[in-house]
């Protein structure tokens, strides 16, 4: 029986007829030094069937069969640590490998370590391989990849650009060769990779399931099909796999005839400049899937189309500037760069082309964009973009907009968010056991050493210190009084250690009427903007609640998009009375709901309210009653003040007060505005 669906059966997939994503994955196969492909899309759109079907049409490799990493018997210069490889050392010929790498893998599993039980009970120092060894010559596969740790994510992309890994701990160093094919599936709306991670994966495709009932028809007809005979179904598409697998041969081997000429190099220089794309990533990414795009088709020579279509693939996730920006590419732009015309023929030999009195044909001063990079000092080639600023708001922005209010509320009015600042930070209590992240302190893998354990596994970071007192109480039960100290498995101690993990943070806001003040609701959404950026950067888990009229609405289930939740935001009207104690008791669902789908997961909820309880009958009384119920859930809370004007009831700090929450002015979210308070009160105590 197959084991995977194939890949010419995905509808997209077709020899002939690839999509964005079936070519994505065939140019970075040919070409693995374009830096592997980042598929997004909507669930149920077929990235994890195509990436594993992928592996069964490349064409095998020739490996040494006692070598665990992989290296090439036809390369005299590669090296392994299982080496060295004489001539008569047997070889096989095997099918390439697919490595999946676990959104919860550590460190040390993806870049081997010393194997902690041989050392201690045999005496000797070995190396234990992880994925990336187990990778070489073949695809890692990281499906989920926006949900992988950033530091993994580095990790990976920095095996894949240097296609060497060096492991240098535990008294063991290791180098050997990592070059693969990484590719990395995701869905935007569990949330998004940072711009930087973005910008160091070559190409990116957005997929989508197809709108046509006859396409859609087709999948379920196929998908029935194999799940009814796997044999047959895998037999009808067996020569189409077979021709797609020699066409990718035959595009390796033409690979390095591919021409890149000058004019060609200065198309790419020229498209890559008129979007603006940071550092020189982008131009090298372009010329090589324009290369291996060419090879493709069977060229010997690098075409306009070749650029257009390496264009679509490798530039439209490095235009975006901020968090929030999705990821797009002006076609009309595109076209407008690349013109009409074919490229001209390489000229003949003559003078270099930095010759002022030769300048390349297809280049000329009025083909130039004016604008040029967006930075001529330039950020280096590190190709990341900046990530503490937000796309510009427009000066005048249309603060309100009409919307058709929820069953049972009265008619309110939309307000949006100014540009958003750097908020304080705001941390869950006590040490969590989290996924890694940024926000609240947690025992992890990485951060600092704060003590020991006995290892869960073969591998792990060892305390040696705390191994030998372990051990040093045993020695004489172990028949040792002088002498070497004898360690044995139950002796293993590793390190604890501690870091940051991410949160669930939920919003909870008021929509009342009481806050539907243009200027107050402009601040508090502000606010709450600020805060989902800063939550973005911490790698949280996000939720929204919002009460106006006579109830409360989850807005937005807790998601990892922070994206959703900041649109969800935009569309929150204002407006009607102010059921504070249903707006509590819908948070206290959802937490408990999250509690029970994850118990690691720790909350934080954000109340933003003015404090008033105006909807239904004895409203204040219930909303103390609600915030008592809250307060018994043992949530870290912090309640956002956003009563304004002369005037002020101090209502939220009452409410505060019940909830055992920090109470805070919206005035102080930002983490300048405390800064300020703080030396002004400083100084006046000075005084």
């Amino acid at each position: 029986m197959p084991q995977y669906y194939p890949f010419s059966a995905v509808l997209g997939c077709e020899t002939d007829a690839l999509d964005d994503m079936g070519l994505a994955l065939v140019l970075t196969t040919i070409s693995p030094e374009i830096g592997g492909v980042l598929v997004r899309g909507e669930k149920g759109t077929a990235k994890s069937t195509a990436v594993r079907a992928l592996a069964a049409v490349l064409p095998p490799i020739e490996v040494y069969a006692a070598d665990r990493f992989s290296v090439d018997p036809a390369d005299p210069a590669a090296t392994s640590p299982d080496g060295p490889f004489g001539t008569e050392t047997e070889t096989i010929v095997r099918p390439v490998r697919l490595v999946e790498l676990p959104v919860g893998a550590t460190e040390d599993r993806v870049l081997g370590s010393l194997h902690l039980e041989r050392a201690l009970s045999h005496g000797k120092v070995e190396y234990e391989p992880g994925l990336l060894a187990r990778a070489h010559r073949g695809i890692l596969y990281v499906d989920e990849v926006n949900l992988l740790h950033d530091h993994l994510v580095d990790l990976l992309l920095d095996a894949a650009a240097m296609g060497q890994v060096t492991v240098e701990r535990d008294g063991v160093s290791v180098e050997h060769a990592a070059r693969f094919v990484l590719i990395g599936t995701m869905n935007p709306e569990e949330g998004e990779l940072r711009p930087q991670l973005l910008d160091r994966f070559g190409l990116t495709v957005e997929v989508a399931a197809p709108r046509e009932p006859a396409l859609r028809a087709e999948v379920v007809r196929r998908r029935m099909a194999y799940d009814a005979d796997p044999v047959a179904f895998a037999a009808r598409y067996r020569d189409a796999d077979r021709a797609l697998t020699e066409r990718v041969e035959s595009a390796r081997e033409r690979l390095a005839k591919v021409r890149l000429t000058e004019s060609a190099l200065m198309k790419i220089a020229e498209v890559c400049a008129a979007f603006e794309v940071d550092g020189l990533r982008a131009d090298i990414v372009t010329a090589r899937t324009a290369v291996a795009h060419a090879a493709w088709e069977g060229r010997d020579e690098v075409t306009r189309a070749d650029i257009r279509r390496a264009a679509l693939l490798a530039l439209p996730h490095r235009r975006r500037r901020n968090p929030f920006d999705a990821p797009g590419l002006d076609e009309d732009l595109l076209d407008q760069v690349l013109g009409d015309d074919e490229l001209p023929p390489e000229p003949p030999e003559g003078p270099a082309p930095d010759d002022p009195q030769s300048p390349p044909e297809d280049h000329t001063p009025d083909q130039a964009h004016a604008d040029g990079p967006r930075d001529e000092a330039g950020e280096g080639d590190s190709g990341q973009a900046p990530t503490d600023s937000l796309a510009e708001t427009p000066a005048e922005p249309d603060l309100e907009q009409p919307m058709t209010p929820p069953a049972g509320t009265e008619a309110g009015s939309t307000v949006r968010a100014t540009a958003p600042y750097r908020p304080r930070l705001l941390k869950v209590q006590g040490l969590g056991e989290g996924e890694a992240g940024r926000r609240s302190r947690a025992l992890a893998s990485t951060g600092r050493r704060v003590g020991a354990r006995r290892p869960d596994g073969p591998t792990g970071s060892l305390h040696l210190v705390e191994t030998l007192l372990a051990a040093a109480g045993k020695q004489s039960s172990r028949g040792r009084t002088t002498g070497r100290v004898e360690l044995r498995n139950e002796d293993l101690r590793v390190a604890v250690r501690e870091g940051r993990e991410a949160n669930l943070v939920l919003f909870c806001v008021d929509a009342s009427g009481s806050m539907a003040a243009r200027k107050r609701m402009t601040q508090v959404k502000t606010a709450i903007l600020s805060l989902l950026l800063d939550a973005y950067r911490r790698r949280d888990k996000v939720g929204l609640v919002t009460f106006r009229g006579t109830e409360a609405t989850v807005a937005l289930p807790p998601t990892h998009s922070v994206d959703i939740a900041a649109a969800r935001l935009d569309e929150v009207p204002a407006g009607g009375r102010t059921p504070l104690a249903e707006g509590l008791l819908e948070a206290a669902r959802v937490l408990t709901r999250e509690r029970m789908r994850d118990p690691r997961l720790r909350p934080l909820l954000v109340v933003v309210t003015d404090g008033r309880a105006t909807g239904g009958r004895d409203a204040v009384a219930r909303s103390q009653q609600a915030a008592e119920y809250v307060a018994g859930l043992g949530v870290t809370t912090v309640v956002i003040d956003g009563e304004g004007g002369p005037l002020r009831l101090g209502l939220a700090l009452r409410l505060a007060e019940l909830l055992g929450a920090e109470h805070l002015p919206v005035a102080e979210v930002s983490a300048e505005a405390l800064a300020g308070t703080v030396r002004s009160r400083t100084q006046k105590g000075a005084a």
